[in-house]
């Protein structure tokens, strides 16, 4: 399968998402040792490896003991490789940490460089990346919204968007979640869904202005309405249908 990546907006996603990282106990009770990361179906098989653990949970000497070998600055730049080529360092970082969000960018721009899904010495696509993270961690809404910008890039826009509803079903109070969301439907050109994003993480306290600045490019910014109850923009933005669940990875 031949994917094409395109990296250009994620540098931003990646700073707001980072934001997001917390603790959960749902996050802690899935950390496991000593088996690998099992791979999706059709996505190869399972092989050992260090962890695997949740990246946002993993403790500072997990995190050092293997980006300090294999996801060195070098690595994660594709400027200089550590200890073979690339797909290598970076498949086996997200073997052992398979919701690392770094780690998936630069997996996501490795195969675009190269031209190639997957990239040469990664031990799968990136989809199958994507789906093998999900599955570790189900309640990571910042790694399926990575997904769904990988969706938006690649023209999946029917798959983006039902992605997208059960993240921002599960947003609770969270305001960055909220704006993100915003972000990605922006990219979707869903304008009307983007503002009410905007409203609600406005309401939430969010003052960061980048996504209020991109509606106000394409003619699409309102101020929100002082009178509108303060749920009615994250109404707006989640209507799912009744039925709507979660699609699986393909």
């Amino acid at each position: 399968m031949k994917t094409s990546v395109h990296a250009r907006g994620m540098p931003l996603m990646l700073a707001l998402a980072l934001a997001l990282t917390a603790q959960t106990p749902a996050a802690l009770a899935q950390q496991q040792h000593g088996n690998g990361a099992p791979a999706p179906a059709g996505c190869g098989q399972p092989y050992n490896v260090y962890g695997p653990f949740d990246y946002r949970t993993a403790s500072h000497h997990q995190k050092h003991m293997v980006e300090h070998a294999h996801f060195t600055r070098g690595v994660e730049t594709l400027s200089r490789g550590a200890t073979g080529p690339f797909g290598h360092d970076i498949g086996y970082t997200l073997a052992v940490f398979p919701n690392h969000p770094r780690a998936i960018h630069s997996m996501e721009r490795l195969a675009e460089k190269q031209k190639a899904d997957p990239p040469p010495r990664a031990d799968m696509t990136i989809e199958c990346y994507y789906a093998r993270g999900m599955s570790f961690a189900p309640d990571d809404l910042v790694f399926r919204m990575l997904y769904v910008s990988f969706l938006t890039r690649n023209n999946r826009l029917d798959d983006a968007r039902r992605f997208l509803e059960f993240v921002v079903e599960r947003a609770g109070d969270n305001p960055l979640t909220h704006f993100n969301a915003g972000l990605l439907y922006f990219d979707m050109k869903d304008y009307d869904k983007a503002l009410a994003m905007a409203h609600r993480a406005m309401d939430m306290g969010v003052q960061r202005v980048e996504l209020r600045d991109r509606l106000t490019s394409v003619g699409r910014w309102k101020d929100p309405d002082p009178a509108a109850p303060a749920d009615a923009a994250s109404a707006a933005a989640s209507a799912p249908s009744p039925a709507a669940s979660e699609p699986a990875p393909r």
